[in-house]
């Protein structure tokens, strides 16, 4: 299985970019990993929700051209109304996806204003870390170490609790 991660916005931040890195390298023991950058919209502090609602849906367009949607993917979006897991939970999604024969896992993470209509219409799933809400940069490491915890689980390796 390989797993994707397409993000808004890039990583500015070395402490971040190091965290990310080594999240990558732990992972490439267990799965492909490719992680996908699209340009965040820019937009101002007093914008309206007009204006975001068309922010989301342009860097929404982006995200689609990078997600090839088959029979054997699944996209799921990171959304704070989504369902959460614990870490065996998580885990276990994880291998249910390999088992089901998923060859391509899409994790959707969005900008700062979140994720367009237009991507949350075409997910299989919506999934949320906390009802707290968490920089997208950040979010993107979070997700990473959840993905390396989960493999731990799945091979039964220790991992700190």
């Amino acid at each position: 299985m390989k797993i994707t991660i397409v993000c808004v916005g890039k990583i500015k931040e070395k402490y971040l970019k190091d965290a990310i890195e080594e999240y990558e390298k732990r992972l490439s023991r267990y799965v492909k990993l490719e992680i996908l950058e699209v340009m965040d919209e820019k937009s101002s502090e007093n914008i309206s929700d007009a204006e975001i609602e068309i922010i989301k849906a342009k860097e929404g367009e982006k995200v689609l051209k990078k997600i090839v949607k088959t029979k054997d993917s699944f996209v799921v979006a990171l959304e704070i109304k989504g369902i959460t897991f614990t870490s065996e939970e998580f885990g276990e999604f994880i291998n249910n996806n390999m088992i089901n024969s998923i060859k391509n896992l899409y994790f959707i993470i969005g900008g700062s204003l979140g994720i367009g209509k237009n991507v949350l219409s075409i997910v299989d799933y919506k999934i949320s870390f906390s009802k707290m809400t968490f920089t997208h940069q950040f979010m993107r490491i979070l997700l990473l170490e959840q993905i390396y915890r989960g493999y731990k689980i799945i091979k039964n390796e220790p991992y700190h609790k």
